[in-house]
């Protein structure tokens, strides 16, 4: 079931954010969603939070700039999605602008794994013999991993954001603003963004060491596209810090100030970086990184956003956009098969989905576990044959279901039932043993069934209410895409009752619609949509300006509708 609903407006809010001059539409968004005051509408660089906030984080600063003035040798063991892909291109690019040697290492994700392993010591170890690991957006789980780099006398830099277990490594620092008794104000970090505040950090250790100063210190806001990027991309919550990271990273690519490879994947991706959204960021761009991950290896990504060669930026870009189509192709086969496995699945009867397929590749089980739940509406985790009796588990969630912590919960319940675990709220990885499958599955339905309503299982189209019909208009439009919208923080969604003028379906499963309201008539499309609305109908819509033939017009996008 589907239902719009319509976000309450705090009034006072509202009234105070349009008095200070912020437009009187944008007020009333910007209040349903949680700004209490026009400075948190700041995207301006020194709105962010210090990095002195940050836990450990000037211990880590201390600490590099020691191994820098050594000389010593460094690795940076990444994480194979785009928010570690970033998160890598931005600590080699603003560790070696401090003189730092400094290399990296990113693990084939069907070879070794996630996170920091003891395997992937051995292979850091044996291949690059660094005096110094540093992890970026991993690493917070790795016990064992860093066990085995004190054993070898390699010093590990924890820098991650996930969630940490009930035992931390015992690294020699750990910089992430989810661990226990850190006061940092915004916890949702991407790991690039944790990456970005420890070279702040170290910066200003170093300028204050005398190394350089204002003048001569390296300009770290060069990283931010790569910074917005990998934020984008990885789904965090766009609280008022993020937003200004992303906000400074998409005004770079508009003024053509982005790295080598970024604007060569705006190109491949046919989109213009000199209108870059945060729409392109995470639909574009960050799926073609994310596919070298999921089905090769990901050092092609990090080179990508490495090299300042352009010509061979745009040869990898290519590439990069090859392996996302074939991509395309395997996720495509696999939502068919899914959709066979669940063809006697009842949502009204289940609170979750737990499906396998012996056919499936691990690297793209995440998209499918995604569409599963956008589709059903219900907590989702896919799985895929790892090897050795070993299934590789990944999960999506709903609003309100903590998936980290349901599998938590089911790994103290079931005990061995799951091998390893982590991830966030909204998404997780985990191993199991294939012959445990049934068993995970009917433990994780019980947590379902627990922890979620009814109410909870039932799709909410959230909804920013009518908008007054002046501003049914392209600038308008142009006006709401100056905005950083996202997670946490999405985009305007309006609601209104229309007529339906005329009604056709397009290539079998667009709706094509003609709307009326107060005598103006508006083209709409609803994707993926083909049965028929009724002659009146209430309509969630977001607005587009839809050119054709060289004429920009006002569309609206259906995201549901009631007759």
């Amino acid at each position: 079931m589907t239902r719009i609903s319509t976000r309450p407006v705090p009034f006072r809010t509202a009234e105070m954010l349009r008095q200070s001059g912020v437009h009187p539409v944008l007020a009333r968004l910007f209040a349903a969603r949680g700004l209490e005051a026009p400075e948190q509408l700041s995207s301006e660089l020194s709105a962010l939070i210090a990095p002195s906030g940050l836990l450990h984080v000037s211990a880590a600063a201390s600490f590099l700039a020691d191994a820098i003035g050594a000389g010593k040798r460094m690795t940076i063991v990444a994480d194979y999605d785009c928010d570690g892909a970033t998160a890598c291109a931005v600590a080699l690019r603003g560790l070696r602008a401090m003189s730092a040697r400094v290399d990296y290492i990113v693990p084939n994700r069907f070879e070794y794994g996630y996170g920091l392993t003891p395997e992937i010591v051995e292979l850091t170890a044996r291949e690059r013999t660094p005096d110094i690991i540093i992890t970026v957006d991993n690493g917070i789980a790795s016990i064992d991993g860093v066990d085995a780099a004190k054993a070898r006398g390699i010093d590990v830099l924890i820098t991650d954001h996930h969630l940490p277990g009930p035992t931390l490594p015992d690294a020699r620092v750990i910089v992430n603003p989810n661990q226990p008794e850190c006061g940092f104000p915004s916890k949702h970090l991407a790991g690039v963004g944790v990456m970005f505040y420890v070279l702040l950090a170290l910066r200003a250790e170093l300028r204050q060491r005398g190394v350089f100063d204002a003048a001569t210190q390296p300009k770290l806001d060069s990283l931010l596209d790569l910074v917005a990027l990998g934020t984008v991309a990885d789904v965090v919550r766009l609280d008022s810090n993020n937003r200004i990271l992303v906000a400074q990273g998409i005004k770079r690519m508009r003024q053509g100030r982005m790295h080598a490879g970024v604007a060569a994947l705006f190109r491949v991706a046919g989109r213009n970086a000199f209108q870059a959204t945060p729409f392109d960021l995470g639909f574009a761009l960050g799926p073609r990184l994310n596919a070298a991950g999921r089905l090769e290896d990901m050092a092609l990504g990090i080179e990508c956003l490495t090299t300042d060669d352009e010509g061979r930026a745009w040869a990898i870009a290519q590439e990069l956009n090859t392996i996302n189509q074939q991509r395309r192709e395997i996720e495509a086969g696999m939502q068919e098969e899914a959709m066979l496995h669940l063809d006697a699945y009842d949502p009204a009867e289940r609170s979750t989905i737990s499906v396998v397929d012996d056919s499936w590749h691990q690297g793209v089980i995440g998209i499918v576990a995604g569409r599963l739940k956008d589709r059903f509406y219900r907590p989702t985790i896919t799985f895929a044959p790892a090897g050795e009796g070993q299934l590789k588990g990944s999960g999506r969630s709903i609003q309100g279901f903590h998936l980290r912590d349901a599998l938590d919960l089911v790994s103290k319940r079931s005990p061995g039932v799951i091998d390893k675990f982590g991830g966030h709220a909204m998404a997780a990885g985990l191993t199991i043993a294939a012959s445990r499958f049934e068993e995970f599955a009917a433990s994780f339905e019980a947590v379902g069934r627990e922890w979620l309503s009814s109410a909870q299982l039932e799709r909410v189209i959230e909804t920013d209410g009518a908008l007054e019909d002046s501003y049914y208009s392209t600038s308008f439009i142009e006006l709401l895409d100056q905005q950083v919208w996202g997670q946490g923080f999405p985009p305007p969604v309006f609601c209104d009752d229309f007529r339906v003028i005329s009604q056709r379906v397009l290539k079998e499963k667009h709706l094509k619609l003609l709307l009326e309201k107060n005598g103006q008539r508006y083209d709409a499309i609803w994707f993926n949509h083909s049965e028929a609305l009724a002659e009146r109908a209430r309509v969630a819509f977001r607005l587009d300006a839809n050119e054709y033939n060289g004429v920009t017009k006002v569309q609206l996008l259906i995201e549901h509708a009631e007759s």
